[in-house]
């Protein structure tokens, strides 16, 4: 990838520019039978559109906070790219992001400037006195059947968004970026972190990572996104892997020419 990239903004750009009809996350959600393929081109489409959201419709601006409670998705990884492309700082709760473990989502909502909730995290999101967003997390990331009251339901607004984005200011790398496992990370950081933990794990070009790690930890989230998409490959995403028998995963791996495994 390009030495110059100082965001993971940057790093999909560069992404797009190197090949764009490459799989960049491919996605399964073991309890549902889900499993969506997104080429880089396909990503960074939904990432234009949801910076477009966060921009303009949500009045968002850098250093904002907004509190990502969601658990490892497909659509997980599109909001922490968008934040890297508006200045955002994506703050994840402590342990499984996404889950039902109210406590430190709760808290995490009640001072962040606006929320991004799954269905199973509602009830702590409501602590955002700003603006909520829901996600259903239903297969090509549908619409809920009723909107929640009081939150903008993603699916709804995000598809008239524009499908190119350009930040009203500079994002820059060395401005918080990122909130993970209680720490905070610049643009910067999350790269050089994502490009060390590549090297370490001997990703390249056309690697293809499988993961299973939930998005709470920054060992999740650079498996599961930042470290794939730092070396050139991609990422097989799994939620809920624990529905899959040891056949099924072997399986996974043969037809997902799978070349490395975070466990």
């Amino acid at each position: 990838m390009n030495t110059t990239d100082r965001t993971p903004a940057d790093l999909l750009r560069s992404a797009l520019a190197a090949d764009a009809a490459r799989p960049l996350v491919t996605f399964y959600d073991d309890a549902t039978g889900e499993r969506v393929e997104l080429s880089v081109a396909t990503l960074a489409n939904w990432v234009a559109k949801t910076a477009n959201l966060l921009q303009g419709e949500l009045s968002a601006e850098p250093g904002d906070r907004l509190a990502l409670l969601l658990p490892a998705h497909w659509q997980t990884a599109v909001w922490l790219l968008a934040c890297s492309s508006t200045g955002v700082v994506a703050e994840l709760p402590a342990g499984a992001a996404g889950t039902a473990d109210t406590a430190p989502a709760s808290s995490l909502a009640a001072a962040a400037d606006l929320v991004v909730s799954g269905p199973d995290t509602l009830e702590a999101a409501r602590a955002c006195t700003g603006e909520r967003i829901a996600l259903s997390l239903r297969p090509l990331g549908g619409r809920f059947p009723r909107p929640p009251e009081g939150f903008t339901d993603y699916a709804v607004e995000v598809p008239g968004q524009g499908d190119h984005f350009a930040p009203f200011a500079p994002v820059e790398p060395d401005a918080p970026a990122l909130v993970v496992g209680g720490e905070e990370l610049t643009g910067a950081q999350v790269v050089e972190r994502a490009r060390a933990d590549a090297g370490a794990r001997g990703l390249g070009p056309g690697a293809r990572l499988l993961s299973g790690l939930p998005y709470g930890t920054w060992e999740g989230l650079s498996a599961g996104l930042f470290a794939p998409l730092a070396a050139g490959g991609s990422v097989v995403l799994c939620r809920h892997p624990d529905r899959l028998d040891a056949a099924g995963l072997e399986e996974r791996g043969r037809s997902e020419r799978i070349t490395h495994t975070a466990d």
